[in-house]
């Protein structure tokens, strides 16, 4: 059997592993600054003769000692067995291996933290966390869960390995747990903790095949409508079925494929408060005696409106994708579609409960109850879908006169925004500047609020399409006071999505898209801003490589991030 010559990362990402002459490191490695680790595949013919060897009572090297790289103490956190809880799968003969408990405990917390409820909500976190420290959750979702968790950890076990790849040996060991023949809850669960994996790996194809996985699993058990022995069992499918119904929204627009699951989730309830649900005990039996009355005094239905506005976002996309299809519409057409989503958007606002609404007392209660993170992705989604919307309209309408110039009005041949009246085409602009400046300020609000920090890959995709809308100020609006709020915003944005590149690799794709688009911008202003298929692609696909540019001078990154002089 021919001996495996590729670097486990390059294996882990199913991608070639080139390494250039006289060098010591992959490509890849040398640009994530990771080590180029030359281990044998877990669960392959090697590690499974070397399981031979030692049974044998022969001598045989451990994972990665042929290369020497990885064998400090914090590897060892990972993967010995004398710091882990070790057993053996019998299907394949490898060793299946966990952290030891205080290390496990502390990324299952950062997996509520910082993902759950706010990629997906799949679990109950009070039961989720007390069985885990009882050591009863199934190993193949623990494993997941580490691995989504394992990159916001600040272990000093984990502190030499780069945050973005400490995880990578839980969701390989998760991933090889898969069971195709298991049509239950855990499958489901256990390919959107995969597929969430992948999504922050940039890895567009295992992402919607884990998601695709999961949906029709999900529709083999009849998860919305299935009968449960307690109202806790109930509301966890209902809210894994969300999550299906809202992942398949995005998923498969960003890789052009039909969606799975129908748009009103077959007639599903809506997913109960999110405070009550936390406190709902494991059998019928009322309120717990400790839920605090603080509890029941608010509404917090911040799932239940990510569900809502999940279908405005649907409603946006399909609009957006007639909005460049052959033949365009109408005026009239554009402005009814338009109008119809306004309507829509300004409903889904004006039904809000006063608690819920976006204040910064509102943000401060939530966080006070372990929902910071939560409230905030609510927002996050309602004033990206609404730049979304609008932004087709910076082309016609973003400049101060509110007249179209000759450039813009040449580049308007593939563009639909021109056929409204220039009027209107402003309205839409300022509203499409309006929600990218309120996404920008709540997720300062959210990062600065301590427990309320969103660190999910997400947050930099809506950053960087809000910053396209601030470069579109800096570069045609003449008012003073705006064009500093833009550059102001513009640095912030940098400041987090660099901090948020550290703890997933899908930002290496998200800064070259952003890259792509400054020089898009120097190539041609009138035309930077035009709706057609590219620009679509750039708004909503944010997980896959962008189609190449002509070849351009490269300028060096920290050029780059001043933006040549424009901030």
């Amino acid at each position: 059997m021919r001996r495996p010559k590729a670097c486990a990362a390059c294996r882990a990402r199913r991608r070639k592993c080139v390494v250039q002459p006289g060098h010591d490191r992959c490509d890849y490695c040398a640009l994530h600054a990771i080590d180029c680790v030359h281990e044998l595949p877990r669960g392959g013919w090697y590690e499974k003769r070397a399981i031979l060897k030692e049974q044998n009572g022969s001598p045989s090297k451990t994972q990665g000692s042929d290369s020497g790289a990885r064998s400090s103490g914090a590897d060892e956190a990972i993967i010995s067995p004398s710091a882990s809880t070790s057993s053996v799968d019998h299907q394949s003969g490898s060793p299946v291996l966990l952290p030891d408990m205080a290390l496990r405990l502390e990324l299952v917390d950062a997996y509520f933290d910082y993902v759950h409820d706010q990629f997906h909500s799949i679990f109950h976190r009070p039961t989720f966390v007390e069985d885990a420290a009882q050591d009863l959750v199934p190993e193949s979702l623990l494993f997941g869960i580490l691995a989504m968790g394992a990159r916001f950890s600040t272990n000093p076990a984990l502190s030499s390995i780069e945050p973005r790849e400490r995880g990578r040996r839980y969701f390989e060991e998760a991933e090889r747990r898969l069971n195709l023949r298991d049509i239950s809850l855990r499958t489901v669960q256990l390919s959107i903790l995969l597929g969430a994996y992948a999504t922050g790996d940039g890895d567009t194809e295992a992402e919607n095949l884990c998601y695709s996985l999961a949906c029709r699993t999900a529709q083999l058990i009849g998860l919305p409508h299935r009968p449960a022995p307690t109202a806790l069992e109930r509301e966890i499918d209902i809210r894994v079925w969300w999550s299906l119904c809202m992942i398949d929204v995005w998923s498969s627009t960003a890789v052009k494929l039909p969606r799975l699951l129908p748009p009103d989730g077959d007639g599903a309830p809506l997913p109960m408060d999110d405070l009550p649900f936390l406190y709902l005990p494991r059998v019928d039996s009322g309120n717990s005696p400790s839920t605090p009355g603080s509890v029941f005094e608010r509404r917090s239905p911040l799932i239940g409106q990510m569900v809502l506005l999940n279908r405005i976002l649907l409603e946006v996309n399909d609009f957006n994708k007639r909005c460049v299809a052959e033949p365009p519409p109408s005026a009239a057409e554009l402005e009814t579609g338009v109008q119809t989503l306004v309507g829509r958007m300004d409903a889904w606002l004006a039904a809000l409960p006063a608690d819920v609404r976006d204040t910064d007392d509102n943000l401060l209660w939530f966080n006070s109850h372990g929902l910071g993170r939560i409230y905030a992705a609510v927002y996050l989604g309602y004033y990206h879908f609404g730049q979304l919307l609008y932004y087709q309209f910076l082309h016609s309408g973003g400049t101060d006169s509110g007249e179209v110039t000759p450039a813009v009005a040449e580049a308007g041949s593939v563009s639909l925004s021109p056929a409204v009246s220039p009027a209107l085409a402003r309205v839409y602009s300022d509203r499409c500047k309006y929600h990218s400046a309120r996404l920008c300020d709540m997720i300062y609000r959210a990062v600065y609020t301590p427990g309320s920090d969103v660190r999910y890959h997400m947050v930099a995709h809506v950053l960087v399409i809000a910053s396209t809308v601030q470069i579109h100020t800096l570069l045609f609006s003449d008012d003073e006071n705006q064009i500093a709020e833009a550059r102001g915003r513009l640095e912030k944005n940098f400041e987090i999505i660099l901090l948020l590149r550290d703890y997933w690799p899908a930002l290496d794709r998200i800064m070259a898209r952003l890259r792509l688009f400054h020089e898009t911008c120097q190539v041609n202003m009138g035309s930077s801003f035009v709706l057609d298929r590219w620009m679509l692609q750039f708004l909503v696909a944010f997980g896959g490589p962008m189609d190449e540019k002509p070849a351009r001078p490269q300028r060096e990154l920290d050029a780059f991030y001043r933006l040549d002089g424009i901030i």
